[in-house]
């Protein structure tokens, strides 16, 4: 079980490492159009698995409540919206395609609060994996072995143009290859740093697994909403980051249905 927690943890890294790659075979920075269709494909990963992989597990581990069975998923939900609400107001970042950054005023360079806008986005997945294999080293009955490798599979691919995204714009901002690689590496680090640490958090406090799930889904969701839908929306065409958003929830759906 642990072994297989281990490896779980690692893929959606794998996933970034991969997509950061990228830089060293495009010659030139993404089209807009390929950049709105991999953001709606995460947005779309990152929804079903916050509905499917975290918040429907919390509220059946929670059954015993009877009505109030939403509870822990409902206060959950709230404080990781309020988490990356706080945290985005006090990492200075800037956002693909934005000319002025956001949370408290700094001397970091762009390159630098680009990363950072990719980092703070990833903590939530990190946290999603981890709090899933959490439950599932807990023997808890909702949460398979398959069930959480699916969760990682879909983080797993969409950190791949997630990774893209970041590395090849900071090769666009005059960085090296190397560099910009490392660049879309480090935004990644988090996750399995975040991973195993809800992991020790939910061990330490079991009972808190169903308000972790839901935490973890809140998270993500305020970063759906607030950063990835604007980014697939902008500009003509906007349809196709509507369409890719589609494609990565069904992709999510089908394989936590699937590997369940």
């Amino acid at each position: 079980m642990i072994q297989d927690a281990f490896w779980g943890i690692l893929i959606p890294f794998l996933g970034t490492s991969l997509g950061a790659g990228c830089v060293f075979f495009l010659k030139n920075s993404l089209r807009d159009g390929i950049q709105r269709a991999l953001t709606g494909f995460a947005a779309g990963v990152m929804v079903a698995a916050s509905v499917w992989s975290l918040l429907i597990p919390a509220m059946e581990q929670a059954a015993d409540l009877g009505r109030l069975a939403f509870f822990p998923a409902a206060v959950g939900f709230w404080l990781g919206i309020l988490f990356l609400l706080l945290l985005d107001h006090l990492i200075p970042h800037l956002h693909q395609n934005s000319l002025q950054a956001e949370g408290p005023k700094s001397q970091l360079q762009r390159t630098t609060m680009m990363v950072l806008a990719v980092t703070l986005h990833n903590i939530p997945e990190g946290m999603a994996v981890g709090v899933v294999y959490a439950g599932y080293l807990a023997g808890t009955a909702q949460i398979t072995a398959a069930g959480a490798l699916a969760l990682s599979l879909g983080i797993a691919i969409q950190n791949f143009p997630e990774g893209a995204i970041i590395s090849m714009p900071l090769r666009a901002e005059g960085m090296k290859k190397g560099r910009a690689f490392w660049g879309g590496v480090l935004s990644g680090i988090v996750e399995p740093i975040g991973a195993v640490l809800t992991i020790l958090a939910a061990g330490i406090v079991v009972p808190a697994l169903p308000y972790l799930l839901s935490f973890a889904a809140g998270a993500m969701l305020y970063v759906v909403v607030e950063e990835l839908i604007p980014e697939m929306s902008q500009g003509q065409h906007s349809n196709v980051g509507t369409v890719f958003f589609a494609v990565g929830f069904s992709v999510m759906m089908v394989l936590d249905v699937a590997l369940e």
